[in-house]
């Protein structure tokens, strides 16, 4: 019985066994024949492919491709369209919508598709549509696309071309308040070689040539050895000045012109020299208004890569200074462009995208270019800047900075030995004093009569007594002494003006004491940026944060110890006088209908503003007044004059003199009514401050004829 209990056992084990691995192997049947579905879906595939054109990873969409794609389009060439094609655009943005996918049961999956991407030309958006083919792996399925060029444009042909047009814009022209030309356009002379001219002695001619233009050799045999150049070829070498044909033909022409006609007769002895006509950024007042329209230069790879984005061309030019870099986004314009599908026959098959140039703004200044060329004229051989503006409504008339330098020659190509020049010239005609700050001495007394008389700290009829030529408050101050060169009586403020007395503002500034004279000439825009198109050097009272010292404090008082002034601030303060205590703020943008902006609202009440500016008219007219020089039978004059010591220390004796001169018109109802303000280096052995008045004198007297 047992023997049977058990032999039943095993034959029960044996089916069991048999039958577990039945189903195993139905299980693993039945999973075997589970069908594999993709690894993404056909719109993961696309948006991959997307992903990758708009990181330009060009390998990785051609690893997406099937291979009958692959098969008509090596990775290489598939690389170099795609690069040349969306680099050419300057593709950026790259995105893709979903519209509709098409699954058949058979045939390959079609996606229909909006695409979009930022260009050159502006934003593109059209509809286009991909088509994905499966492809069964041996334990996996995954899409492949399968590409044409039309995946680029939908009416790209295998053969067609994307052409990128460029139409530039033309840079606006700046113009003065008449109407005239400042900086445009213009003509200069296009110095050229025709290589198949050149005759025998090339080697030599050539040579010649380049020493005559003031350029290397190396470059005309670099500009002869481009692609295009043919024999017959005209090879643009060098841009120079433009003979002036009608003031050639004057009575009496230029000898400049004389020169320059000289000078292309001899360049035109060379075998192959040819001289043509070339349109340029022109500067009619040359120097005399170079520092303030400044010049533009053709951009650098450093202003492409600082500039990324900006609608710049590698010939593209940037204004450098001046008037052509503070509106350089006005004046620049935007570039057209036209993004085109080309034939093989050369033909326009389609525009894909057009952006209209826009031309870049005309810009129009409150300068008067007759002033401009007056002042530089009278001041060209010092060194010295000029600030002339209306009084009454703020407009800035003349910014002039002496000596000066030809801004045409920065568009015709200077040569190293004028640059050089230009740059070791110990007047430093390239830099801009107008912008800059100094010393103002007695030009700034007004500034402290009006501040003392506002502390009430000075009583304007009290006579303080005559102290003789120098003076010192007590013996703490040493062997130091306040000087002056004229003792009159009595000791007034109205007298202190027209004498221009040191003593006088000395103790009116420490009457007014630290705090309060600090506190005054912050709220005139010490130590601020003043409120003006152009950055300039903000004024100050002190090298440190506050004035250190009592001696200081009295020199400071009449435009000495640590105090400097930008010389269109100066002009700015001084409109309070004829202006009943406010500040007009000085601007330069034409406007048709010129209405002031009070920068400072009564800094100074409107008695201490007319108190003032009725001493600064007799420092004009009367007998002993330092500004007599400038005084005028038919027009009313108001100013002050001022000589600031430049030394080394307290003792120098060989220290320089700035010589300045504020005039003004005081009546606003006049048909030009003017502020000067003029400073001159190296004063001391022509006259001081006097000179300056003669000057002015000259320009006021040819800009407001005498009636």
């Amino acid at each position: 019985m047992r023997r049977r209990n058990k032999g039943k056992v095993i034959a029960i084990t044996s089916i069991s066994v048999v039958i577990i691995g039945a189903l195993l192997a139905f299980l693993l049947l039945v999973i075997l024949k589970k069908p594999v579905l993709p690894v993404k879906s056909p719109d993961e595939v696309l948006q991959d492919y997307m992903k990758s054109l708009a990181s330009g990873d060009y390998s990785e969409m051609y690893a997406m491709l099937a291979e009958e794609s692959q098969l008509s389009i090596n990775e290489e060439d598939f690389i170099t369209r795609h690069e040349n094609i969306y680099k050419g655009i300057e593709a950026s943005d790259i995105a893709i919508e979903i519209q509709k996918i098409t699954e058949p049961e058979e045939g390959n999956t079609v996606i229909d598709y909006e695409m979009s991407l930022n260009t050159l030309a502006g934003n593109i958006t059209f509809p286009n549509e991909a088509e994905l083919l499966l492809i069964e792996l041996e334990k996996s399925k995954e899409y492949k696309l399968i590409w044409n060029d039309r995946l680029i444009f939908p009416n790209l042909g295998k053969e067609d071309k994307v052409r990128v047009s460029t139409d530039k814009a033309v840079r606006g022209q700046i113009y003065d308040r008449n109407g005239k030309m400042l900086a445009g356009r213009g003509e200069a002379a296009s110095v050229g070689l025709v290589p198949g001219k050149l005759g025998e002695n090339s080697d030599e001619n050539l040579t010649k040539l380049a020493e005559l233009l003031g350029i290397s050799r190396e470059s005309i045999d670099k500009k002869l050895s481009a692609k295009w150049v043919r024999e017959d070829s005209f090879v643009p070498l060098k841009t120079i000045k433009k003979v002036d044909e009608l003031n050639l033909n004057s009575v009496e022409p230029r000898e400049e012109n004389l020169q320059n006609k000289a000078f292309q007769d001899q360049l035109l002895t060379i075998p192959g020299v040819m001289i043509g006509t070339a349109e340029v950024r022109s500067y009619p007042m040359g120097a005399a208004a170079a520092h303030l329209i400044g010049y533009v230069q053709t951009v650098t790879a450093e202003d492409l890569e600082k500039h990324a984005g900006e609608d710049y061309l590698s010939d593209s030019v940037i204004g450098r200074s001046g008037m052509e870099t503070l509106y350089e986004k006005e004046l620049k314009g935007t570039n057209g462009y036209r993004i085109s599908i080309i034939d093989p026959t050369g033909s326009i098959k389609e525009n894909v995208a057009v952006k209209v140039k826009v031309d870049g703004e005309d810009v129009m200044l409150t300068i008067d270019s007759e002033l401009q060329s007056m002042i530089y004229n009278e001041f060209a051989q010092d060194k010295s800047c000029t600030v002339a503006m209306n009084p009454y409504t703020g407009e800035v008339l003349a910014l002039v900075s002496t000596p000066s330098y030809d801004d045409n020659d920065f568009i015709l190509g200077m040569s190293e030995v004028m640059w050089s020049s230009l740059n070791e010239d110990e007047r430093k005609p390239m830099f801009n004093r107008f912008r800059q700050r100094f010393a103002p001495g007695s030009s700034f007394k007004p500034i402290t009569g009006a501040l003392a008389l506002a502390a009430g700290t000075l009583d304007p009829d009290q006579d303080l007594g005559s102290e003789g030529l120098s003076w010192k408050k007590d013996e703490s101050w040493g062997n130091y002494k306040v000087t002056t060169l004229h003792d009159y009586s009595p000791v007034t403020m109205e007298n202190a003006f027209i004498y221009s007395d040191n003593i006088y503002f000395a103790k009116a500034a420490l009457g007014i004491g630290y705090e309060g004279f600090m506190k005054g000439l912050d709220q005139l825009g010490f130590n601020e940026e003043l409120p003006f198109e152009i950055a300039v050097a903000e004024s100050q009272y002190s090298n440190a944060e506050k004035i250190e010292s009592e001696i200081q404090l009295a020199d400071s008082g009449y435009g000495q110890g640590q105090v400097l002034t930008n010389p269109i601030h100066l002009a700015s303060l001084y409109t309070v006088f004829p202006n009943g205590g406010n500040v007009i703020k000085p601007y330069l943008k034409y406007k048709e209908n010129p209405e002031p902006e009070i920068w400072i609202s009564q800094a100074f009440s409107s008695d201490i503003a007319d108190r003032i500016n009725e001493a600064l008219v007799k420092v004009v007219n009367t007998e002993h007044g330092t500004g007599r020089a400038a005084r005028r039978e038919d027009i009313t004059l108001a100013g002050k004059t001022g000589t600031a010591e430049i030394k080394a220390s307290k003792g120098d004796t060989s220290g320089t003199e700035l010589g300045w001169f504020a005039v003004y018109t005081t009546d606003s109802a006049i048909e030009k009514p003017v502020l000067l303000v003029s400073m001159v280096e190296d004063v001391k052995e022509i006259g001081g401050s006097g000179y300056v008045v003669r000057k002015d004198k000259a320009v006021l007297d040819q800009y407001i004829p005498l009636n």
